[in-house]
């Protein structure tokens, strides 16, 4: 049995914004490494009108899209298995986050672009800050925008190598009403919605933070022999110390465990921490829920598992007993739990269920959040 080749490596061109310049720096690169005697393709490029950016592929073969027919329309993707087949050094693939139609082998495109990966090739590729599953609230709340189009933290802190392409609020809107980003039309639309000065400065801080957080996490690398020893962060056996913080999430039918599970997996994140979420039912294949609640459930824990999260059932009939305990036996830290709905949790003794976990919890961190969000009507995009 042949030898796997080694994985690809992947490179994020990260903005705030349409407009900042992602694309056209991608493609500079791509060009320069060309120029260098690299075999380089487009996988996939979205021009948008852009006439520095198209001029930018000059020179640059572009492998050709996949024709989807979907409801009697006909749709073009990314055709991962003629670039697999090209097998270039390096694949170049704009709009990371996007979402395939039907009919396509993958649901997202940054599915096709790990399947490039594991057959070894390198990919450059673009997205913006408010694609990052983590920040969906936050994004919502800033912009009353509701992001559809994400992509798990865990796939960006998988990349080789994140780089910021910055421009400032105030020149990218100069970009935008000279008509170098969109239509007149449709610049107009976007100065009145998304396109602001203040949300624009929001972002852009978003995005400098976590290139500043990408950059961190990649400073330390344990394959490097003495490494540890050097920094005084390996123990008598020589390995790194294990982590001693430990997040655990509560989930409930509520909506707003899905942004407790964005929260929680943020921190774990900055904390490199464990991260565990965990449903408390009478039976451990939660039929004891009404099935709507039931569906909740299981659909907030799929998509913890989606995030990387490890979850389990508990069964108990005390919520908060069962909870703590389990956070006792596997050495929690940090606890969340989303503030409830008046009529969710039936108090128990006088007491609601978030405040019998922190009586129980004293030792460990409790952390309630509130959905902000929930108040607010998203705009879906």
């Amino acid at each position: 049995m042949p030898d796997r080749p080694p994985l690809g490596k992947l490179k994020i061109y990260l903005g705030y914004a349409a407009g900042v310049g992602k694309t056209y720096q991608m493609l500079e690169e791509a060009q320069e490494l060309k120029r260098q005697g690299h075999d380089v393709v487009i996988g996939y490029f979205e021009p948008h009108g852009r006439k520095d950016t198209i001029a930018r592929t000059e020179g640059l073969e572009i492998i050709p899209r996949r024709k989807i027919d979907y409801r009697g329309a006909l749709f073009e993707e990314m055709d991962p298995d003629a670039i697999l087949r090209r097998h270039p050094e390096i694949c170049v693939v704009d709009e990371f986050p996007h979402t395939n139609v039907p009919g396509s082998d993958r649901l997202k495109r940054w599915q096709d672009v790990q399947f490039l990966l594991e057959a070894g090739i390198n990919v450059f590729t673009t997205m913006n800050i408010q694609h990052l599953e983590s920040l969906n609230d936050q994004i919502w709340q800033i912009t009353g925008i509701r992001v559809r189009e994400t992509i798990p933290d865990w796939v960006m802190q998988q990349a080789d190598q994140v780089v910021m392409v910055d421009l400032t609020p105030r020149a990218l809107l100069n970009r935008l009403t000279r008509g170098v980003i969109y239509s007149q039309e449709k610049a107009q639309k976007a100065l009145e919605n998304f396109f602001q000065e203040s949300t624009l400065v929001v972002l852009r801080e978003m995005a400098l933070r976590q290139t500043a957080h990408e950059v961190e996490i990649r400073q330390v690398d344990y394959d490097t022999p003495g490494f540890e020893q050097e920094l005084g962060l390996s123990d008598e056996a020589g390995q790194p110390p294990a982590n001693t913080d430990r997040i655990l999430i509560l989930v409930t039918p509520d909506p707003a465990a899905a942004m407790l599970l964005r929260r929680g997996k943020r921190v774990a994140d900055y904390l490199h921490a464990d991260c565990f979420a965990v449903a408390v039912s009478r039976e451990s294949d939660l039929h004891d829920m009404p099935a709507r609640d039931r569906e909740m459930v299981e659909h907030h824990l799929n998509f913890a598992r989606n995030l990387h999260i490890e979850t389990r059932i508990l069964q108990g009939q005390d919520v908060a007993k069962t909870l703590v305990e389990f956070a006792h036996l596997n050495g929690v830290t940090h606890l969340f739990l989303a503030r409830p709905q008046p009529s969710q949790w039936p108090a128990l003794s006088g007491r609601s269920l978030v405040q019998q976990v922190v009586h129980l919890a004293r030792d460990m961190q409790v952390t309630i959040a509130a959905d902000r969000a929930a108040r607010q009507q998203p705009h879906p995009v």
